[in-house]
């Protein structure tokens, strides 16, 4: 079976959006620009199945779907059973907390208006595509909220629940790396960086990166770099 190559002067990327209008548009901004459209559809529930055929590194997809469920499902599958490296999501209204915090918790790692320029979309894939969370300004009230806002107990003190190695994994995580670039700065492999971080979720009690991100600063990770 094939495996996914990433390669940064070429992004991936499937676009997933219900409205063939909004779609065209989507399209002409990823036009070039080091991103090459492999794979696009107006039904959400395409999206794991061409993002997977077409080995795509990125998915932007808009959020206006009927039944906010499915969209958070998706991102999640798209994350964790494809192994796309993010998921760009466009929406008209970056005033919307409650969508904005469900798909971050899905996974999501990047967020824009379709109100953003070309040029901001297409740099958003390719940060994303590097490891960057990156949010659009008009949603940047929603960001301070998170990292500001009390956290549940559960999982107690971070720190003290994890090993030496997965606190510096988790500086890592919190700091916006990915995987493969925690890996290349701990020399470990890949799969012991997965293994790391699988394990660094269960022990603060998060389900994904977004979330972790979010406790790890709070927890003082991430800060000083």
């Amino acid at each position: 079976m094939s495996k996914r190559v990433y390669d940064k002067a070429r992004v991936r990327v499937t676009l997933v959006e219900r409205d063939a209008s909004d779609r065209s548009n989507l399209r002409d901004a990823l036009a070039g620009a080091g991103v090459d459209l492999v794979a696009e559809t107006g039904e959400i529930h395409r999206a794991q199945s061409l993002a997977t055929a077409s080995f795509s590194d990125v998915v932007v997809m808009g959020l206006d779907w009927p039944g906010g469920s499915a969209v958070q499902e998706t991102c999640r599958s798209l994350v964790e059973t494809v192994g796309v490296r993010g998921v760009v999501a466009m929406t008209r209204d970056c005033a919307d907390g409650m969508l904005l915090r469900s798909v971050l918790m899905a996974g999501v790692r990047g967020y824009a208006a379709r109100s953003a320029s070309p040029a901001d979309i297409a740099g958003m894939v390719h940060a994303v595509a590097d490891g960057a969370l990156v949010i659009d300004p008009s949603a940047s009230w929603l960001i301070a909220e998170l990292l500001t806002a009390p956290f549940p107990a559960a999982g107690g003190d971070v720190a003290s629940a994890l090993t030496r190695r997965e606190q510096e994994v988790l500086e890592l995580v919190a700091r916006g790396y990915d995987n493969r670039r925690i890996a290349r700065c701990l020399t470990l492999a890949d799969k012991t960086v997965r293994n790391h971080v699988s394990a660094i979720f269960t022990k603060i009690g998060v389900r994904n990166r977004a979330h972790a991100v979010v406790r790890a600063r709070q927890a003082g990770f991430g800060l000083a770099h």
